[in-house]
């Protein structure tokens, strides 16, 4: 079997082993390098048996079946009988992971970072690591050490979350809930995270356009909501962050100025994905006067075809997992609190096989304090807090 991988994921592929995480950014082809890394290693030598394949992933890329176009470059598939070897390949999302937690001698393939925490989908990985060779794969695999603990846990150089804490974290003793201060040991944390990340370093033939589209909001309603800390669409009072946060960007959302950018970009950029983040958004999203389609927990509708176009996309539903390379545009309509998000989202259409080489990104902001404070926060690589921000 001849699949042809780039220079990157050739080094990448000789530098992998049971327990790594294979860590590309978002395009760089690391689907493709998992399954070729478990081909070099799993079908190439003669042996008796051959162990069959799991893949853990996104609910999306499941149902798109993107992992299943991957595996037949190699031969094989989830139908045994048609199977290289009769080996047979299952493909499912996170949310499944617990149906697994009892096979043996297979290999598995977990893509995209989802063992954070100590949560049921942390302890179902564990027990899988235990008794299977694997591999990960990641765009971003943590921004902290505490992220990282489930796949040291994995590969044996801790035994538990707890014995990961006494030696290396430091909590804030002045706060009611636990809050690291700092970690200990950082050398050895730096080794022994540089034993299992391998990274695919490759240069992008792409350019990434970044433009800042300002628009306008009502100030006077802005003013309003803060000082007297009412909700105007629920006629009631603010007890929460979390509700004045809500409040304020629906308000600075739904101002028509936003719609009016979009259809002064789409005058010169006719095919658009367009990333938003609440149902309201999505109502002023579906009277835009062009073909549409969505993404969201609603509707799955696949990308639009044609000349001019736009694909809603929700970010909690759609901001990993899939591709199009039948744009070069992205608007922004509002911004995530996630900086990981938010680089996911932009991935969508930034591939290796994409016939752009300019790619554009507008994002829609105001000069509400709110906008600028999300923009501030995910500008330094970091979520937006809504608490901190309520109490400024």
């Amino acid at each position: 079997m001849q699949v042809t991988l780039f220079d990157h994921q050739r080094k990448a592929l000789d530098k992998l082993h049971s327990g790594s995480i294979l860590c590309g950014g978002v395009g760089s082809g690391k689907s493709i390098t998992g399954i070729a890394y478990y081909f070099k290693t799993e079908v190439v030598p003669k042996k008796e048996k051959w162990r069959n394949l799991y893949i853990i992933t996104t609910a999306r890329k499941r149902d798109t079946m993107e992992w299943d176009h991957e595996c037949a470059r190699f031969g094989l598939g989830t139908d045994p009988e048609c199977s290289l070897h009769g080996i047979r390949v299952v493909i499912d999302s996170w949310n499944n992971i617990g149906k697994y937690v009892n096979v043996t001698d297979a290999f598995f393939i977990f893509d995209e970072q989802r063992v954070v925490g100590y949560g049921t989908w942390v302890k179902s990985f564990l027990k899988i690591t235990k008794v299977n060779p694997w591999i990960l794969l990641s765009a971003t695999p943590g921004d902290t050490w505490m992220d990282y603990v489930p796949v040291f846990i994995a590969n044996g150089y801790y035994k538990n979350k707890t014995e990961f804490c006494r030696r290396h974290v430091v909590y804030n003793r002045f706060v009611k809930y636990p809050q690291v201060s700092r970690y200990v040991e950082e050398k050895r944390l730096n080794r022994l995270r540089n034993d299992i990340l391998v990274t695919m370093d490759f240069q992008r033939e792409t350019v990434a356009h970044h433009e800042r589209i300002m628009v306008g909001f009502d100030q006077e309603k802005y003013n309003g909501i803060m000082r007297n800390r009412w909700n105007i669409y629920k006629d009631q009072p603010i007890k929460e962050a979390s509700e004045l946060c809500q409040t304020l960007r629906r308000l600075v959302g739904s101002d028509p100025e936003r719609t009016n950018a979009i259809m002064r970009i789409l005058k010169t950029h006719r095919k658009a994905i367009i990333f938003y983040n609440y149902d309201y958004e999505l109502e002023i999203l579906r009277a835009l006067p062009i073909q549409k389609a969505e993404w969201n927990g609603h509707r799955h509708d696949p990308i639009p075809e044609g000349d001019e176009w736009v694909y809603l996309v929700q970010y909690t539903a759609g901001a990993e997992g899939w591709n199009c390379i039948t744009t070069d545009t992205i608007i922004f309509y509002s911004q995530s609190y996630s900086y990981k998000a938010m680089i996911q989202a932009a991935g969508r259409i930034d591939r290796l096989n994409t016939p752009y080489r300019d790619l554009w990104y507008y994002h829609l902001v105001s000069y509400s304090k709110i906008d600028i404070a999300i923009l501030r926060a995910l500008k330094n690589k970091k979520n937006f807090n809504e608490s901190a921000f309520a109490a400024a």
